[in-house]
């Protein structure tokens, strides 16, 4: 669960500063296909999340995978 809320916050924070910089990337070119508020649900969203899954996935004990 770990990695995916890790790709999940990525991705979120990634969609915000590449919103914040005006920049226009073809593959994140679908988030603002349903309009402003819709962009930011998805953005909002995903970074949550993305955070609540990372954080309460734990962590690794004796170096052993879940």
């Amino acid at each position: 669960m770990r990695m995916l809320g890790l790709l999940l916050f990525s991705f979120g924070v990634a969609t915000l500063v590449v919103h914040f910089m005006a920049m226009q990337v073809e593959q994140l070119a679908w988030i603002g296909t349903w309009g402003e508020p819709a962009a930011w649900g998805i953005r909002g969203g995903a970074t949550v999340l993305g955070l609540i899954l990372l954080l309460s996935g734990g962590t690794k004990k004796d170096g052993k995978k879940k």
